[in-house]
């Protein structure tokens, strides 16, 4: 019985060294594709949704410090207009030339996208951290705490905002 065990020991152990093996050979000969200008394929695009999906249930969990007023909203469409709408687009400009460049895509908030299903938290889990192997950045040096949860609550309220701050994110270029 000894013995038996042994050898399922020894045989889990080289499956285990040889899978190790195989992942590495396929790294350091670049044959997991790096390049930027191809689409992810669906393993890979699988495997990112699915883990940025896991980290936002398990990390996302923030809830704002303050209500979505008028006054913070419009503060939201101001910090959106300086750092986000040349990636993600505005009324005026809903498709910028420079989201095309990005694989995968940014979601266009100025062509109809919308996160408003999207809880608060994971929201400004995104908007803090920023997703690694895309080009949405970290913007926990760039933007205050307050600022990153103003823009936060204008994309969660984008489909119901107020009269004057609907109009100013109509006019925004």
């Amino acid at each position: 019985m000894n013995k038996m065990l042994a050898g399922v020991a020894i045989g889990a152990l080289g499956a285990g060294l040889g899978i190790a093996l195989a992942g590495y050979l396929t790294i350091v000969n670049g044959w997991i594709p790096a390049r930027g200008d191809v689409k992810p394929d669906k393993l890979e695009a699988w495997a990112a949704h699915h883990a940025l999906k896991a980290t936002l249930k398990r990390e996302g969990t923030d809830k704002p410090p303050f209500a979505a007023d008028e006054e913070t909203l419009m503060a939201g469409v101001k910090v959106y207009s300086s750092n986000c709408s040349g990636c993600h687009g505005a009324p005026g400009n809903p498709d910028p030339a420079f989201a095309h460049s990005f694989n995968p895509n940014a979601p266009l908030f100025g062509n109809g996208d919308d996160v408003t299903d999207d809880p608060e938290g994971h929201i400004y889990w995104i908007v803090n951290h920023g997703i690694k192997f895309t080009a949405m950045p970290s913007f926990n040096k760039m933007l205050s705490e307050k600022e990153m949860w103003q823009v936060v609550l204008f994309l969660k309220n984008q489909n119901q905002l107020p009269p004057k701050v609907a109009t100013a994110w109509k006019s925004m270029k």
